[in-house]
């Protein structure tokens, strides 16, 4: 199985950002209802961000676990009921229950959107590294950005947006 179809196959199956074919983050339905709080990777690049990157990371983190329930996954993400029937179909599939993500940098550019440096990991090891996303500040709550999603189903998608869910057409 070459590189690119693996990632693809990842992403998609992780359900982080869901589509049919597997691109993003993970999925898995544990039925965990809370997930390890991990302290930020980085420390805060804007005064008085602390907080936000610590919410930003571990959010982001729990986004694509397996360990995280589908619903609170759906939670997580911007806009996620959008996107809640991609994100329960690719719950649990392949290599969904062995994918997570790792949070390596966040700079807080404004107080509702930050950039994010990640790497997705199948059983622990990197299989896409140096991701760049966008998290954002919806209704209080620090989650994965739709553009970041619909970036990684994209590119599941072979580049390809047609196909995609009708929110990554006007993300």
């Amino acid at each position: 199985m070459g590189l690119p179809r693996r990632i693809s196959y990842l992403l998609g199956s992780c359900a982080v950002v869901a589509l049919a074919v597997t691109v993003t983050a993970c999925g898995g339905s544990s039925p965990s209802s809370s997930n390890t709080s991990k302290p930020p990777a980085t420390s805060p690049s804007a005064s008085g961000s602390g907080n936000a990157v610590s919410e930003i990371t571990t959010n982001w983190e729990a986004f694509f676990s397996a360990k995280t329930p589908t619903s609170q996954r759906v939670g997580l993400l911007e806009d996620g009921s959008q996107f809640q029937s991609i994100i329960q179909a690719q719950a649990g599939g392949g290599l969904a229950s062995q994918a997570s993500a790792k949070v390596t940098n966040v700079t807080v550019n404004s107080a509702t959107q930050a950039t994010v440096k990640y790497d997705i990991l199948i059983n622990g090891t990197p299989a896409l590294k140096n991701q760049t996303g966008t998290a954002v500040n919806q209704g209080g709550t620090w989650k994965v950005g739709v553009t970041s999603f619909c970036g990684l189903l994209t590119l599941e998608n072979s580049g390809k947006t047609s196909g995609l869910p009708a929110a990554c057409q006007t993300s």
